[in-house]
């Protein structure tokens, strides 16, 4: 088992920046693959960006590429999102996931392990 939790939502500005955190306790959390995924009202979840379990492999959704960045460290068993030049269609649950294998993958319903969720709005 592996469990999740995330932090750093908020509210902030069209332009602005956040860091999302996700601490990860249970297994060994080196040998997951772990993701980002947001939901907004009434959508489904979508992907947002992933990273292999050493870190070797990253993947972004078109949507996000070149404005956020994923990272992990392994030694704290975190996970972060840095979020810059934020829109107001970035206003979502942003969840933290994670994949058993450590093989990078976009569709949610591969992933094992799911956090709470934190909430992120970006007002125009």
């Amino acid at each position: 088992q592996v469990q999740l939790v995330e932090s750093g939502g908020g509210l902030v500005q069209a332009g602005g920046s956040l860091r999302l955190s996700c601490a990860a306790s249970g297994r060994t959390f080196s040998s997951y693959a772990m993701a980002w995924f947001r939901q907004a009202p009434g959508k489904e979840r979508e992907f947002v960006a992933a990273k292999s379990w050493s870190g070797g492999i990253i993947s972004y959704a078109d949507s996000v590429k070149g404005r956020f960045t994923i990272s992990r460290d392994n030694a704290k068993n975190t996970l972060y999102l840095q979020m810059n030049s934020l829109k107001p269609e970035d206003t979502a649950v942003y969840y933290c996931a994670a994949r058993s294998g450590g093989a990078v993958v976009r569709s949610y319903t591969l992933f094992d392990y799911w956090g709470q969720g934190t909430q992120v709005t970006v007002s125009s």
